[in-house]
Order: structure tokens, then sequence, then C-alpha cells
């Protein structure tokens, strides 16, 4: 590149890295040039040199691509890294490996300058490694551990809160959650919520036993139909995901209870399709692609040293229908 643009090494590297002392038409020379003819830099070369690799690793499990969490999230974080010398690598977290091996290879080979990774736990061990190695990382999701770290948020304890206030508007006299997991931290939020919001509008409440979101929706479908069956069931359902709450529909259609007319369904969803094909349920509009832009922010800001004010939490915005 040198001899097509008759710049120094230096003076290549810098505008490559978009350096803001270098004029931007010689950044914008340099870029073109390097685009046309698929210039990458050599990372190992660029490691032993700097310190740094210009990766940001993002840890996704197969599932949530699928599902379209990730999809989502993706399309924000690499819009936060454009116009920047970082690159995004997604590293698969697959079911029979634990969570914190792929954040161990990462921080010990210097694979990336800094991960992003989703699903945290109220003592979540990736955070304590991560902390512990002063390792730049950005959670999707928070945890109780006393020192404080980057994390971008659902304020889902809002989010079920609400919900159950506006199912008890619709009539609802008991209402139902599909949880987490319990070892995430906003399993915690979500009961919080709904808990708060039934002792005030003087409902009763209950959580779904024997499944979590992490079930299959088979198994989801079969605990509410049979629940649906049984004395005293729930008219009213919060949803921590569209996934659970197409099961949940499934299965009071299947017990015979229209949604909409003897019981009623708030869920989150990300997208609007799902409200094209359920409008009987009411929804509550989470925006992944929003928290991938946060999250890629966030680390960058963590990569360049900063410490303060790397805290993000969203806030549910209810539209209800009428």
């Amino acid at each position: 590149m040198a001899q097509m643009t008759g710049l120094a090494v230096t003076t290549i590297s810098r505008a490559l890295n978009n350096a803001p002392e270098l004029a931007q038409d010689t950044r914008d020379r340099v870029q073109k040039i390097a685009a046309e003819i698929g210039y990458l830099p050599d990372r190992a070369a660029l490691r032993l040199k700097t310190g740094r690799t210009n990766v940001v690793a993002l840890i996704l499990e197969p599932d949530e691509q699928i599902y379209g969490f990730g999809t989502y999230l993706v399309h924000g974080i690499t819009e936060a890294l454009r116009d920047t010398a970082y690159h995004l690598v997604i590293t698969p977290l697959f079911r029979n490996v634990e969570p914190i091996e792929p954040i161990r290879h990462i921080v010990r080979n210097r694979m990336a300058d800094g991960v992003i990774f989703s699903k945290a736990e109220t003592f979540d061990e990736r955070i304590r490694f991560l902390l512990d190695h002063d390792f730049p990382f950005v959670s999707h999701g928070r945890s109780q551990w006393p020192e404080q770290h980057a994390f971008v948020d659902f304020d889902n304890e809002a989010y079920a809160y609400g919900a159950t206030k506006r199912l008890a508007e619709k009539g609802c006299k008991k209402v139902s959650i599909v949880l987490p997991d319990s070892a995430l931290t906003y399993t915690e939020h979500l009961k919080s919520g709904m808990a708060r919001a039934a002792a005030e509008a003087g409902i009763a409440y209950e959580f779904a036993a024997d499944i979590n979101l992490g079930s299959a929706t088979d198994a989801i479908r079969n605990y509410v139909t049979k629940r649906a069956r049984r004395p005293n069931p729930p008219d009213g359902y919060v949803c921590a995901s569209e996934v659970s709450a197409l099961a949940v529909i499934g299965a009071l259609n299947d017990a015979g209870l229209a949604v909409g007319e003897k019981t009623h369904v708030v869920t989150k969803q990300s997208t609007s399709m799902f409200k094209q094909f359920q409008p009987a349920a009411e929804t509550v509009h989470e925006d992944f692609a929003e928290a991938g832009r946060n999250l890629g922010r966030t680390l960058l800001r963590r990569i360049n040293g900063e410490t303060e004010d790397l805290q993000y939490i969203s806030t549910p915005e209810f539209e209800w229908d009428s």
C-alpha cells in the first residue's frame, strides 16, 4: 500500500486506524484503497506491536441466534463498531461447554481486546473472572458482585410490574409467569415486579413450577394446558419472551380458553411479527438492536480505559391497545 499511496507505512497505519490528527482526505484515500484491494491487517503483528488485536468477541449460544435475539444484538454491535478499527468475532457457546470456558480462552490467549456476553447471573463467575483479570467486558444483564461493572440491561422489574397492572385492569384475578432459570439475575427482577403489582392491585399471582424459559416449548405448553384444567387457574399470563408466549397461547387454546376473552396475555416482543400473528396478546417492545449498540459503545469506552458511568438500563414503554 505504501507504493500505491506514496505515503509512509506509519501514516498508512494511522489512516487505517482513523487517527484524528491526519487530514480527512488522507484517511479516506487510504481506506478506499485498502477496501479496493481487500487489505486486512496482520493481527499477530498488530498484537505484538500494540498489545491490541482490534477484535471484539461476542459470546453467543446457537439457540439465541436462531430465535433472533443474537441477530439483533449483532446488528447493533456492528453499528457501534462502524468507522472504528474494531471487528466483531462471534464465539459460539455450545450446550456441553461451561460458560466460563470461552472467556478463559479469550483472556489467556489475548484473542480479543474485550468481550460481550449475555444471560448474566446473580454471582456470575464470568464477571468475577474478568474483574479479577481487569479485562474489558460488558454483560447483557446485571450481577450482584459488589464491584461495579459495565452492563446493558432491560428494566425487567418495571416490565413485570406494568404488565401485571395491565392484566389487573383487564379483569384478571390471578396472574402467572414462566420465569427464566433461577440463577439469572433478571429472574428476581421479574418476580419482584409481578409480586409488587399484584399486591397493589389486590390480585393473586403464582410462578410456573417445574419449567422455565429454557424448557422445551412442548414442556411449557403441556404445563400451562394442565394448569388451566386444574382448580383456580391463572387467567392472565406475563411472558418474558415471544417463544414462551407462543407456547402459553397455544396451551390456553388447547384448554378451550380464548386469549383476549377468558384469559389475557402480555409479552415482550423484539419485532412486530409476533403481533401480526397473535393480535389478541398485548406486547411491550424490547429493542435488542439498541441494546447491541449500547453494548458496543460501552465496550469501546471500557477498552479505552473509562471506568465510570458504564451501566445502562432501558425502560419499557407501555402502549396498550385501548
